[in-house]
């Protein structure tokens, strides 16, 4: 599995994302998943499915050291303290004495970043993760970030597709050494509305979806859609036997445009 290194972590270019999956059906695709080769999963507090994900670990019968595992910290547990006992409860649920890669889900203004990153910080020092990083984070925000942050951050993980232009905000990264992961990178099935992806797919032998994941793939851009059919898994991951041509990179990113965003809750802060 291609790997996109980040200040000392190596991640997955693949990934499987959870939100939405529960019960019985998150932890069989978690473990489908695993079974099929996929090598990094993406959980959340939020996502209320940490125990389950968990599960699929371990009924895959891959060696946990082999599985590059992400949870995030909801906004609402910022406060230092906080932070720490909510990440430890992360462990709890997931029956795990680390991940792999633990994030700030989104921006919280109510409370100092200073404060949340070295709360962050100290979790890695304690052992509860292997990584940190943030996630719906601004240029401004990375700046700050990065200048705050005592330990290195090795990503941001932001909405990113073909239909959305993050151009600032990929440069941003770039610039400190951040990986990029991309969430909804298929843009929640809007790829079906294009005959553009679906044309540079038909060239390939390709679907449109896979035509999404291999320009992210391209950028050294870490994807994680998700899905609850196994069939899709098998497709998801079947993208590392191609290739995109220049032409067809740019005909892609010209799709883009700020006006593509697909999550932007009142929690959201002023994108670039």
């Amino acid at each position: 599995m291609q790997t996109v290194a980040a200040h000392g972590a190596n991640i997955p270019a693949i990934g499987l994302g959870t939100w939405e999956l529960q019960g019985p059906t998150c932890a069989r695709i978690v473990e489908q998943a695993l079974r099929l080769g996929y090598r990094h999963v993406d959980t959340a507090q939020i996502y209320e499915n940490e125990r389950e994900v968990g599960e699929g670990v371990r009924a895959s019968g891959v060696r946990r050291a082999d599985v590059f595992v992400t949870t995030k910290v909801w906004s609402t547990h910022f406060a230092p303290n906080d932070l720490l006992r909510s990440a430890k409860e992360s462990l709890a649920r997931l029956r795990m004495t680390e991940v792999d890669l633990l994030l700030l889900h989104w921006p919280n203004p109510q409370v100092p970043l200073e404060e949340t990153l070295g709360a962050l910080a100290q979790a890695r020092e304690q052992g509860l993760a292997r990584h940190i990083g943030v996630s719906n984070f601004t240029v401004a925000l990375i700046e700050e970030a990065v200048a705050k942050s005592s330990a290195p951050l090795v990503c941001n993980q932001v909405e990113y597709h073909p239909f959305l232009d993050q151009t600032k905000v990929l440069a941003a990264c770039r610039a400190h050494g951040l990986a990029v992961v991309a969430y909804s990178p298929v843009a929640k099935g809007r790829f079906k509305e294009s005959e553009a992806l679906k044309r540079i797919g038909a060239r390939h032998g390709k679907t449109a979806a896979q035509v999404c994941l291999r320009w992210l793939l391209q950028q050294n851009v870490v994807a994680i859609p998700r899905t609850s059919k196994v069939e899709r898994l098998s497709e998801n991951i079947d993208v590392f036997d191609f290739a995109l041509t220049d032409a067809e990179m740019s005909e892609i990113f010209a799709m883009g445009s700020r006006a593509g965003r697909l999550t932007n809750g009142s929690f959201a802060p002023q994108w670039d």
